[in-house]
C-alpha cells in the first residue's frame, strides 16, 4: 500500500506558476492536486487526454470550449481531450482541485 500526504509531495513546476503536486503517476493514469489562491487563474491550454476535475474546496469559473459555469467543492467536471480549457478564481478562498488525466498523456500540454 503506498499513501501520499499532499503537504509532502514537491511542488511541480509548470507554465501557470500555481501550486499544483503530482500526487499519483502511473503509466494509465496521473492525479494532480492543485491551489489556486484568490486572484489565480490559468492559461487557456489543451490537454492531449481527457481530464476530469473534482472540486475539494472552495468555488472557481472552470471554462471548458465556450462554455463557463462557477463550480464549487464536490462537483466533478469533465474535460474532454483536445479541448481548450481554463480555471479562474475570482474569490476570497482558496479553490483546491484535483486533476484526473486518464490515460496519463505521453504529450505535453499545449498553451493557447
Amino acid at each position: 500500500m503506498k499513501i501520499v500526504k499532499v503537504k509532502d509531495v514537491e511542488l511541480s513546476s509548470n507554465p501557470h506558476g500555481v501550486d499544483t503536486r503530482v500526487i499519483y503517476n502511473t503509466e494509465n493514469a496521473m492525479t494532480v492536486h492543485m491551489t489556486l489562491k484568490p486572484g489565480e487563474s490559468l492559461k487557456r491550454h489543451i490537454t492531449p487526454v481527457d481530464v476530469f476535475f473534482y472540486v475539494l474546496e472552495g468555488k472557481g469559473i472552470v471554462e471548458i470550449g465556450d462554455e463557463k459555469k462557477e463550480v464549487t467543492e464536490d462537483m466533478l467536471i469533465n474535460s474532454p481531450a483536445k479541448i481548450p480549457h481554463c480555471w479562474y478564481n475570482e474569490s476570497n478562498e482558496d479553490l483546491i482541485i484535483l486533476i484526473n488525466k486518464v490515460p496519463r498523456s505521453t504529450e505535453s500540454t499545449q498553451i493557447l
